[in-house]
Formats: C-alpha cells, sequence, structure tokens
C-alpha cells in the first residue's frame, strides 16, 4: 500500500468523480421515498444478480402494489413473481419475499428487526444485504461489500483478500466506522463506470496516485 493513503481524501475524491454517474440503486431508491428497512431489503433481493438499471425499475413497479409485510402476504407467488419480472430469479425471489413478510409479521408485528444477527437469520437473507439496508435505511454504521467494492479494494491494494466476505472483515477493521456507509455508497457506482473490471479508467482516475493498480495489465 502507498505510505501517503488517505481514505479520506480518496473518498472525497470519488465522490466528486462520480457526480456525473446515477446512485446505487438502493441510495437512489431511498432518495425517492422508499425508506423503510423492508423496502431497502426487498430491494436488495431484488438486486442480487441483477443491474441496477433493472433492479430500480422492477424494486418501483413492486412498490406501486405492495410496499409493507402486510400488502405482501396479500399477493400470491404467481403475482408477485410477475411484478419480479426482469430480475434474475423471480420466482425463488417472490417465495423468498413472502417468507420474509410472514415471519416479520408472526414474529416482529409486521416490523423488522434492525439488528444485524436477527436480520441475517431471515432465510434468503445474507451480509451484504442486511448490512446495506440496515446503513441505508437506519443510518446504522454497516459496510456492504459486491463485485465492485471488492475489486477496486483490492486493485488500490488497501485489502488482500480473494472473496467479498473475507474483505468486508478486513474492511471492518480498517475503515473508521463513520465511512462505512459510504464504502458501497460511493465505490458501487465508481466500480461500474470508472475502476472498472475490464479496461479500467486508469488515465483519468481521481485516485491513480493512491492506486497500486493490482492485477491491471491493461487500461484506459
Amino acid at each position: 500500500m502507498k505510505p501517503d493513503f488517505d481514505l479520506n481524501v480518496v473518498l472525497s475524491r470519488i465522490e466528486e468523480a462520480i457526480e456525473p454517474y446515477p446512485k446505487a440503486a438502493m441510495f437512489e431508491l431511498y432518495e425517492r421515498g422508499y425508506s423503510s428497512l423492508f423496502e431497502q431489503l426487498i430491494s436488495c433481493i431484488i438486486s442480487i444478480r441483477t443491474l441496477d438499471e433493472t433492479t430500480i425499475p422492477v424494486s418501483l413497479r413492486l412498490f406501486a402494489v405492495a410496499r409493507t409485510p402486510a400488502e405482501f402476504l396479500i399477493l400470491t407467488p404467481e403475482r408477485l413473481t410477475e411484478l419480479l419480472h426482469g430480475c434474475t430469479y423471480p420466482d425463488q425471489k417472490a417465495y423468498t419475499m413472502l417468507g420474509i413478510a410472514r415471519r416479520v409479521m408472526e414474529e416482529f408485528s409486521g416490523q423488522l428487526p434492525t439488528n444485524f444477527e436477527q436480520l441475517t437469520s431471515f432465510k434468503g437473507v445474507g451480509p451484504k444485504c442486511a448490512n446495506l439496508a440496515l446503513g441505508v435505511a437506519t443510518g446504522q454504521a454497516a459496510i456492504s461489500v459486491d463485485v465492485h467494492v471488492h475489486r477496486v479494494v483490492n486493485r488500490w491494494g488497501y485489502v488482500q483478500t480473494r472473496q467479498p466476505e473475507q474483505t468486508l472483515k478486513v474492511l471492518e477493521q480498517q475503515v473508521p466506522q463513520p465511512l462505512w456507509t459510504d464504502i458501497n455508497r460511493l465505490l458501487m457506482p465508481f466500480g461500474k463506470h470508472i475502476c472498472t473490471g475490464n479496461l479500467p479508467h486508469c488515465s483519468t482516475c481521481p485516485v491513480l496516485a493512491w492506486c497500486e493498480q493490482v492485477g491491471v495489465t491493461k487500461h484506459r
């Protein structure tokens, strides 16, 4: 890692650089008013293996019909699958969502628990979605690591990990808690549009001076 690496400065430069690009889906939906923990979790489930360009319109179509656990339980699996058309595995996600809604109503009086351990005890809810939903909806300090975050921080040389789950653990040790939610908010669009998987835009990257360019053989 370059000795003068300053995460605050790096994130500040990235925030300015990604301004012209769309926000990460969860943050965009939050700004549109879909800010409850349940809505954020549902949208995150939609986003699994699905591009933001699809996640947002599918979420909007779904929330036009149902936004609460009680409203979800009125829907049949077939109707919910139809509303999820466009995202990956719509039938599987429909059953996951209905299972979550049912358990929320039966065990938690209609309110999702704002606790990581309880949230990840729901079938189909992994650390990535739990942390992202908690961070966006409740403001809790939480780091969510997707493929973009994992690639970027390893390319910088900030971490040396093979799997996103490993990256999460290292980032929780190295990143100050006030910056935890910013990790996904900033690095997801940065990794999608600038620090791309293939041919990253190194020649115009605002944080090249701090980047070790680990694994980069060709760039723009």
